[in-house]
């Protein structure tokens, strides 16, 4: 092994707005703030970072132009609820897929652009 996974981040327009989004839709705490970067953790999970970068291009899944370049993959036990919630937030619905008979994962996207799925294993 040559390192650990510290974090994940993620380039956006408001870092502050996007770490309260995924404060919110995964249970973590905001446990960073600067003017224009900010962090969420559990304390025992790699971080979630969010970076601010000026002209943000995001994603425009799944145009191949603007491919999702990474997404995350949240398991829910109720994906209806689960989806009322983060459009609340402010995601976008972008598709439903069925993979099998036990499997239901819908992408999202997140208030930045950035794809990410819910899964409901049934």
């Amino acid at each position: 092994m040559i390192g650990h996974l510290r974090a994940v981040t993620l380039d956006c327009p408001d870092a502050n707005a996007l770490a309260d989004f995924y404060s919110a839709l995964l249970g973590w705490p905001v446990t960073k703030r600067e003017a224009d970067w900010a962090q969420i953790s559990d304390g025992t999970r790699p971080a979630i970072d969010f970076q601010q970068v000026e002209d943000h291009r995001p994603p425009a899944w799944p145009d191949p132009e603007r491919p999702q370049q990474a997404h995350f993959e949240i398991g829910v036990e109720d994906i209806e609820a689960a989806q009322e919630r983060v459009l609340a937030m402010g995601a976008e619905l972008l598709a439903v897929v069925e993979e099998d008979s036990a499997n239901l994962y819908r992408v999202y996207a997140d208030p930045a652009g950035h794809p990410f799925c819910l899964e409901f294993t049934r």
